[in-house]
């Protein structure tokens, strides 16, 4: 069973002559756990960024559980808090921002290797879906991806071929 909390600051139900009217209280149920939390706790930031890009939410949180193993393994500070970063987006010399410096496979050459690398910190996930979306639609690397926003495998392979991710098999494991 799922564990409710009541609404607060909910106004109770009048009838026809003012009266209030008896009636249970709505609840909204606590996050579930697993993929369908993880789904829950992102979905409204996913729809978010939608609004501003066009990219459908569905594949933000597709891809936000691909990168982060759904939120297993998330970017972390030295300190062990979330970097907020749902994307993997590295932090390049351009970036001004907070970043979080963390080993990761790249494939480098056909060969995976582990490396130092530094990616962008953000301050909510909020803030992690509103920068993917930016960089998806702002950079011209990612015209041909933002054409394919009506199909998550068209959507997948666009990201691969512009060079998203060094993973050989990334756009097979993102569309599954």
């Amino acid at each position: 069973a799922t564990k409710a909390a009541p609404l607060s600051g909910a106004t109770p139900a009048r009838d026809a002559t003012g009266r209030v009217e008896e009636h249970t209280p709505e609840r909204i149920p606590d996050l579930a756990s697993g993929q369908a939390g993880f789904v829950q706790r992102h979905i409204q930031d996913a729809r978010g960024a939608q609004a501003q890009s066009g990219i459908p939410a569905s594949f933000m949180v597709a891809q936000a559980a691909h990168e982060t193993a759904w939120g297993q393994r998330e970017i972390r500070h030295v300190d062990g808090s979330s970097a907020h970063n749902l994307f993997g987006i590295k932090a390049g010399a351009n970036w001004k921002g907070a970043v979080a410096e963390v080993t990761t496979t790249e494939v480098i050459d056909g060969e995976a290797r582990k490396v130092k690398a530094k990616f962008r910190a953000y301050g909510s996930y909020a803030e992690s879906f509103d920068d993917y979306a930016r960089l998806i639609t702002a950079n011209p690397r990612y015209r041909d991806v933002l054409a394919q926003t009506g199909s998550a495998s068209g959507f997948s392979t666009q990201l691969q071929r512009a060079g998203y991710a060094t993973d050989p098999h990334y756009a097979e494991k993102l569309t599954r």
